[in-house]
């Protein structure tokens, strides 16, 4: 069964001596060069639009990559894929959530990690009318949980060139992943992602007057409290319960069809044992999953090779061989 036992991952540079250091030093310190992408904007079915980030080469294989809460396509982590696969005989579609291209999205609602109707439009846009005869789908942390959820629902109805995934710090357990951001030692992440929500809750307050309680905001305590007053009903859940429980990837990976691997780090800051499906991977024919003790939060830095992160190698590897 495809539990790897023994992860290849063969660790991070001497100093990165914890998952916190792993997780903070490769946004902090890691410039990826000699990424040019070519913007282009599509429109959803309910009149919202989405950048899209584009290195074209001609080839027949597709990566699609998808980035973390709050993150974007200039992120290092989506950088360093970018350059890795577009080297190695792919094209590329790093695609933004909306919101995340720099710009306020029009509709209402913004993105989440259930959210599996705008990566469904990314890929219908993508493969239409192309000569792809392959692609793959990369994530990270909620973009892992995204692209988990959009196989295991799709599952035989999954478009054809798509032959397999590879993610990485999924969250795949929403309400877990709540409760760990509230300790103590997690309240830099906490504090930042915060810090831009509510920036960006305010802004749709501007754009919809009315439809939001910003007096709530005084209310919030825990990451539980953001989640029940504002991402479930912007997001159109009835509560955070019911968010946690429909947009958690661990719900639908029994239905994933292609070969997919999760790489989630055992000394994720933000990760928990519950993100960590042991029993599903050793049952399942498509989903591996890799548990390597170090690599924090999409870091996975390596001590062997300085340009890539260990994850991104691991992603084409794997991706290549299916």
């Amino acid at each position: 069964m495809p539990l790897i036992e023994q992860s290849s991952y063969p660790g991070p540079p001497f100093w990165q001596f914890n998952g916190h250091l792993q997780t903070l030093a490769p946004g902090i310190f890691r410039n990826v060069a000699g990424v040019d992408y070519q913007r282009e904007r599509i429109h959803t079915p309910d009149g919202d639009f989405l950048d899209l980030d584009w290195i074209r080469r001609g080839k027949s294989r597709l990566a699609i990559l998808t980035h973390g809460l709050e993150g974007d396509s200039g992120r290092q982590y989506i950088r360093g894929a970018a350059k890795l696969f577009s080297n190695n005989g792919w094209d590329v579609l790093a695609w933004n959530c909306r919101s995340c291209s720099g710009e306020m999205n029009r509709a209402f609602r913004m993105y989440h990690h259930g959210d599996i109707e705008d990566i469904g439009t990314v890929v219908r846009h993508a493969l239409a009318g192309s000569n792809y005869e392959t692609a793959a789908l990369i994530g990270y942390s909620m973009g892992a949980n995204i692209s988990m959820k959009y196989l295991g629902v799709m599952g035989e109805q999954l478009p054809q060139e798509i032959k397999s995934a590879a993610v990485f710090s999924a969250p795949c357990d929403l309400e877990s992943g709540a409760k760990v951001l509230d300790r103590w030692e997690n309240a830099f992440y906490r504090k930042r992602f915060m810090r831009a929500l509510i920036k960006k809750i305010r802004l749709k307050d501007e754009q919809f007057p009315g439809r939001l309680d910003l007096s709530k905001l005084a209310e919030v305590q825990r990451w539980r409290d953001f989640d029940e007053y504002f991402s479930a009903p912007i997001c159109g859940y009835r509560d955070a319960a019911d968010f946690y429980k429909n947009a958690s990837a661990k719900h639908f990976i029994g239905g994933i069809r292609v070969p997919t691997l999760l790489v989630n780090a055992q000394n994720d800051p933000i990760l928990t044992p519950a993100c960590m499906p042991v029993e599903v991977a050793r049952t399942h024919d498509f989903f591996h999953l890799e548990m390597p003790e170090n690599g924090g939060h999409c870091g996975f830095q390596s001590k062997i090779d300085r340009e890539f992160a260990w994850s991104e190698q691991r992603a084409l590897e794997f991706v290549s061989s299916h």
